[in-house]
């Protein structure tokens, strides 16, 4: 399980929208768990097909609301979502970039999973925030898009104080 190369902006990968997945096959399967070893490596809480150049809609979300398992998506759609959060969000994609912006609260996303069996799952608070940041980049769309306001990453303000 290698980790891969993450791409980042401007590579023109990051903005197009993604291919279903058709084949649910042992090659899937491995690019599943490289991109769970990439995005663990990188301390990511998510990583979608075309952050490491396959234009394919897969993506893997650190659930935080559980036990930080990995849940693999392919073919993610949204079907609901409720409440809203603003905070913080930045991108493997983007390094050093990070905004503040609005998302739901709460939701609800139907895929398939390695085996193309259909299931749906609801998250909230940051792993809610991670499937919408995820899906939008299978839909070739990316973070800077919807931040309200750029902010400095932290650790980075005046030093020599």
């Amino acid at each position: 399980m290698p980790v891969r190369q993450i791409l980042t902006d401007p590579d023109p990968v990051l903005y197009k929208k993604c291919h279903p997945v058709t084949k649910f096959d042992k090659r899937l399967a491995s690019l599943l768990e490289d991109m769970a070893q990439t995005m663990l490596a990188a301390n990511g809480v998510g990583l979608a097909g075309p952050q490491i150049g396959m234009v394919r809609r897969v993506c893997v979300v650190l659930d935080t609301n559980n036990n930080d398992r990995i849940i693999e998506l392919v073919n993610p759609e949204v079907i609901a979502t409720e409440g809203s959060q603003t905070g913080s969000e930045g991108c493997l994609s983007f390094p050093d970039k990070f905004g503040i912006v609005t998302r739901p609260n709460v939701v609800t996303v139907r895929a398939q999973d390695r085996n193309g069996e259909w299931f749906t799952i609801t998250g909230q608070g940051l792993t809610a925030r991670a499937f919408l940041h995820e899906i939008d980049h299978l839909d070739g769309h990316v973070f800077t898009e919807k931040v309200s306001k750029f902010i400095e990453p932290a650790g980075e303000e005046d030093e020599e104080e």
